[in-house]
């Protein structure tokens, strides 16, 4: 059976867009980005916008748009058994809906992967699709926030993050 994501939360003026793969276990049982204790995402957030990991989702979530930022997957839709990226099966999996989005959001200017497979699908099958105008929209690989994720350590994965820091506080371009 076909496990079907959590809704998009993006505010209105969203500047920039932050996608994962598809949601881990926790995360589709509360339907909330990022819920399982060991992800690294809301962590972050803390130390890059003070948003405290203690606040309720809601409150979080809502300070995290104020700021422009949206979430997202790339993945509406798949088969898969537990909750790593690997075990996503490939051959059925559908993709969201990202003219729409972008139509509805044309203020988006930059999108931010969490992780390898967001960034590969999103450039396989998502921009390829776009309308040329949409296409001007700068995409950035960072390191997955999941606790699978051993490859690299926090300072490490946190040092890349603030690369979304410093967009979202328009101290850089993407």
């Amino acid at each position: 059976m076909k496990q079907v994501g959590i809704s998009p939360e993006i505010p209105a003026d969203a500047r920039v867009l932050v996608l994962g793969s598809f949601p881990g276990r926790e995360s589709l049982r509360q339907q909330a980005y990022y819920a399982h204790p060991d992800n690294l995402f809301w962590q972050f957030m803390e130390e890059l916008f003070g948003i405290r990991r203690s606040l309720p989702y809601r409150e979080r979530l809502r300070r995290l748009n104020r700021l422009g930022i949206g979430l997202w997957d790339v993945i509406a839709c798949c088969r898969r058994r537990g909750s790593l990226d690997q075990d996503i099966r490939r051959g059925d999996l559908e993709i969201n809906d990202f003219n729409t989005l972008f139509r509805r959001h044309p203020s988006v200017a930059a999108v931010f992967c969490n992780g390898g497979l967001a960034h590969s699908l999103f450039e396989r099958y998502v921009v390829p699709r776009l309308p040329p105008s949409f296409r001007a929209v700068a995409v950035v690989k960072l390191p997955s926030t999941s606790p699978a994720n051993r490859y690299m350590g926090y300072a490490e994965k946190l040092e890349a993050w603030r690369r979304l820091e410093r967009v979202v506080r328009g101290k850089s371009q993407p």
